[in-house]
């Protein structure tokens, strides 16, 4: 059985930051049982991340809601990622974003937090760089791989990827805790050539390695990788400086070392 002090002293070992940014995507069957629930996990890791002024947030995706009439609505805890994310939801100490599929609750100093996601009513994406995702210090991947990473979408936009966005936007609505019905134009992830281009997310992990993007650690039972954003960031634009125009995600095969390796081979 995991407890809150075995989760902290884990982050600890990482040398997890608690001064950052940090969002988490997570398996929570992944992490085993836990003393206290999914509550004390949350306890443990807000308590950790936010001790020394950072904000720890957790993704709330309502992307399931898109033919529904309401994509977002603030005043429930409806979302498409599972039991950790409503424990979140419902725990009623952090911010949630207005991000009508891909929003994320924030824990911290609320003034801080506020901030984070002042900027979410002016984003036409679901993970714009000028949007929380943008923003993000570090991803924490508790029991799951970069398939899961939303920020590496983030990236794409960052780096004007091309073959990734769809051209069109689609009005989708957010209801406010007020009861106010706001609608929000928002382009989609798109790729021709796979349906959903973060499956193959998962070819960038020797990329990461080689360049010490990430730290292994666990939480719980969960094998677990703190990823740099930056570091993430600046490898894929190596990628994609070195691979002459084509598109490291094509195909399934690896991605090609001369496109990231910084010594010949």
């Amino acid at each position: 059985m995991v407890t809150k002090a075995d989760i902290i002293s884990q982050l600890t070992q990482m040398r997890a930051p608690t001064d950052k940014i940090v969002l988490m995507h997570s398996s929570l069957r992944a992490v085993g049982p836990i003393e206290g629930g999914a509550q004390a996990l949350l306890d443990a890791l807000v308590d950790y991340f936010t001790r020394d002024g950072g904000l720890f947030c957790v993704p709330t995706h309502t992307w399931h809601n898109l033919d529904k009439e309401i994509t977002l609505n603030m005043s429930d805890s409806d979302n498409c990622l599972g039991a950790f994310s409503t424990v979140a939801l419902e725990d009623g100490r952090g911010l949630r974003s207005e991000s009508p599929t891909h929003s994320m609750v924030v824990f911290g100093d609320r003034a801080k937090a506020e901030k984070l996601i002042q900027d979410e009513p002016l984003v036409t994406t679901p993970t714009a760089p000028n949007s929380c995702y943008g923003k993000l210090d570090f991803i924490l991947l508790v029991g799951v791989a970069q398939n899961r990473n939303t920020y590496l979408h983030c990236v794409d936009e960052m780096l004007s990827i091309p073959n990734r966005m769809e051209e069109k936007t689609m009005p989708l609505t957010i209801r406010r805790t007020n009861g106010e019905v706001v609608t929000r134009p928002t382009a989609l992830f798109y790729t021709d050539y796979i349906e959903d281009i973060s499956d193959r997310f998962i070819k960038y992990d020797t990329p990461f390695r080689y360049h010490r993007c990430i730290t292994d650690g666990f939480i719980g039972n969960a094998p677990t990788q703190l990823c740099n954003a930056r570091k993430m960031r600046d490898t894929i634009a190596l990628i994609w400086n070195n691979s002459g125009g084509i598109d490291p995600l094509f195909s399934e095969n690896p991605i090609p070392q001369k496109w990231y390796c910084t010594h010949d081979i």
